[in-house]
């Protein structure tokens, strides 16, 4: 796995253990609410077990920002996708970017389909997947299909069509 670079702001740093950066990340109860509705903190058995998992089922990503890690993203095998962006990061477009390009991967690796788990509490994260071209398909599901039913005509083909 190697780094992938989103824009001159954003890379993803495959997944290493580091939990100076990514532990406090997780010591935030509100992301804790956000990532696994639970209402207490993780601690450094959750937290490595669930990068263990991410890491092995998957790609895993640190996503960095100007510089600074803000987060992580992934995308498993399954095709789910999942990213958690740290309160002082939020709202500068950096989910919207890293879900694009979490796509790119999945249609690279053969992908039909992503799917993502979203909290119905969770409003700025429903919004931004459904922004991305992702359907609610459940109360927490959304899946955006990979497939060539989703591209768009190009020009020629389209006047090909209409003409």
């Amino acid at each position: 796995m190697t780094e992938r670079i989103i824009d001159q702001e954003i890379r993803l740093i495959p997944y290493y253990r580091n939990d100076e950066v990514s532990f406090p990340w997780y010591l935030d109860p509100e992301i804790c609410r956000q990532v696994d509705n639970i209402d207490h903190l993780y601690d450094l058995e959750r937290l490595h077990n669930m990068y263990d998992f991410l890491n092995t089922h998957g790609n895993c990503y640190y996503i960095e920002y100007r510089g600074a890690f803000v987060g992580d993203v992934s995308l498993r095998d399954t095709g789910e996708i999942s990213i958690v962006i740290c309160r002082e990061y939020q709202n500068k477009k950096i989910r919207s970017r890293c879900i694009s390009e979490m796509l790119s991967l999945a249609k690279e690796k053969g992908l039909s389909c992503v799917r993502a788990n979203i909290y119905a509490f969770n409003h700025q994260s429903r919004h931004t997947f459904l922004a991305a071209g992702f359907r609610q398909v459940s109360d927490e599901w959304y899946e955006y299909e990979l497939g060539e039913s989703r591209e768009r005509p190009s020009l020629p083909r389209l006047a090909g069509i209409l003409g």
